[in-house]
């Protein structure tokens, strides 16, 4: 662009920018939108690491394309559209293949378990039995008695399951023959 002597260069300069950042949210902001409404309820379900990490990306590559006056519209729409494309593949890779839940997800963990602490859990997840108690207390059981179970699920939550609504147990003890084998 020419220079003008009297600044004119500098307003459009501005001007130029502003519409490309206004231009790049809006339409990447929609296609994002669009993107993740095809993958399903899965993307934006309580996050799994994977889906943390894809998560924090999408915002960070996302941010970075709107401000940035040098990423052109395709550029940006083509890093968005990659970024879902691998969140949506590793998700099927995780449905469809042992070997990938394996690698990709962390499995839940037993750290009470029928009146006892499972410490070396607690210890390797760095929890201690208050957080055991707290959760307990935010499932409104006044004791650990009341609970036959606590897990640290792969959200990182805690959840707790009632003597009485334990049942035959078939959801928990894949984890209690862990602990005693």
């Amino acid at each position: 662009m020419a220079r003008w002597p009297d600044g004119h260069h500098v307003l459009l300069d501005r001007l130029d920018a502003h519409l490309h950042t206004v231009l790049i949210a809006t339409v990447g902001y929609l296609a994002l939108v669009l993107m993740l409404r095809g993958t399903g309820p899965r993307t934006m379900a309580k996050m799994t690491p994977l889906d943390f990490v894809i998560a924090v990306t999408l915002g960070s590559a996302f941010g970075r394309v709107i401000t940035a006056v040098d990423v052109s519209l395709a550029q940006a729409l083509a890093a968005l559209a990659l970024l879902v494309l691998l969140q949506w593949v590793l998700a099927a890779g995780r449905a469809r293949w042992r070997l990938v839940r394996r690698v990709m997800d962390s499995p839940p963990v037993l750290l009470y378990y029928d009146g006892e602490m499972q410490h070396r859990a607690l210890r390797k997840h760095r929890l201690t039995d208050i957080d055991v108690h707290t959760a307990a207390r935010q499932s409104s059981m006044g004791s650990l008695a009341d609970a036959q179970a606590v897990i640290l699920h792969q959200d990182g939550s805690l959840g707790v399951i009632s003597t009485e609504s334990m049942g035959d147990g078939s959801s928990v003890m894949p984890f209690i023959e862990r602990i005693r084998g």
